[in-house]
């Protein structure tokens, strides 16, 4: 499963009681897990079968970062992103991720390609149903 893949799982499965459960669409957890690696061999766009259908992500990364005492800069940093959702923040997560969303912006590990991730991220959860504030696109 690749990155981002990882990342729609945690929001999936951190999703807030006001959410409506995946599983309405999808009886069975089993053919899901089965279909996550396929999903990240054939990049982003495939992941629309597991899409977040409505999670409100601000809530989710909310109640995340209320659990955890904090949660850093999340809303604009991807490395505090990636560590509030317990996924490695590391560069070369960052450059995996970077290859799987097709973000070129400046060097690896650059404050330039950051932001471009972080921005490609939001972009790409709201593009797979998540519902996404205009403060976290900016």
């Amino acid at each position: 499963m690749g990155i981002f893949g990882a990342i729609l799982d945690r929001l999936r499965g951190h999703r807030r009681a006001d959410s409506p459960p995946s599983s309405a669409q999808h009886p069975n957890p089993a053919p899901q897990a089965q279909q996550a690696p396929a999903a990240s061999q054939a990049g982003p766009s495939a992941y629309a079968q597991n899409a977040l259908q409505n999670v409100d992500i601000e809530a989710v990364l909310s109640d995340l970062a209320k659990k955890k005492g904090g949660g850093g800069n999340y809303r604009q940093s991807i490395v505090d992103l990636l560590k509030l959702l317990d996924l490695d923040s590391s560069l070369g997560a960052r450059k995996e991720l970077a290859q799987e969303l097709k973000v070129s912006a400046g060097a690896h590990g650059s404050a330039e390609q950051n932001i471009a991730l972080h921005k490609a991220v939001i972009r790409k959860l709201e593009e797979n149903g998540g519902k996404v504030p205009e403060s976290m696109r900016s």
